[in-house]
């Protein structure tokens, strides 16, 4: 790598950066292109030397996102056995990864379409989130026997449904008023979906 190609790369995460904690801080609202090059330090125009627009940067951050909730998915659930247990606290783990940073989930299932720029790619990888950080859990239960590729198969958009609705609601409306409410409410559903599996 040559030292352009390395402070290019090292200016492009500094935007990134910047952007992800505005995002993470105070939700998809506060961001412009303002903002991010003063969180980051630089003018605005430097901006756009490294990004065409700021839906570039929103992008790479709903990546980056996507693989933290992951990340934070696998780190919560690891400790229960392979199967539905961990399927569960899987879905778990991803609910309290959106309660931790609710600005992201305002990010992934409240922002317009075009708000993206119209990138097909971000709309596929916010659709697939929670499907994308349980595929092992579910792979693994397929694989076990534990439920059919179509059992499987019709759960998962119940699942999702029941999840965002669920986040919704109380992120938003704060519906039920306590958390200690809304995650009973949230493994009644989980619960009430994931035995009917077997």
């Amino acid at each position: 790598m040559t030292k352009k190609e390395i402070q290019e790369k090292r200016m492009k995460e500094y935007f990134i950066q910047a952007t992800k904690d505005i995002l993470k801080a105070e939700g998809i609202n506060a961001l412009s292109v303002r903002n991010i090059a003063d969180k980051a330090g630089y003018s605005y125009a430097t901006l756009y030397n490294y990004f065409k627009d700021i839906n570039d940067l929103i992008f790479l951050c709903i990546n980056d996102f996507q693989q933290e909730c992951k990340l934070f998915v696998s780190k919560q659930s690891r400790k229960n056995a392979p199967g539905l247990d961990r399927l569960k606290a899987s879905v778990q783990a991803y609910i309290d990864y959106f309660v931790e940073y609710p600005g992201i989930f305002d990010l992934f299932y409240l922002t317009k379409v075009g708000d993206f720029g119209n990138k097909q790619t971000i709309i596929n990888a916010i659709s697939i989130s929670l499907d994308d950080v349980c595929q092992a859990d579910w792979n693994y239960c397929i694989k076990q026997n534990l439920i059919s590729v179509e059992k499987a198969a019709s759960i998962k958009p119940q699942l999702k449904l029941a999840v965002i609705g669920l986040l919704l609601l109380y992120l938003n409306r704060r519906i039920p008023d306590s958390y200690a409410e809304f995650m009973k409410q949230a493994n009644d559903q989980i619960d009430f979906l994931i035995p009917s599996i077997h």
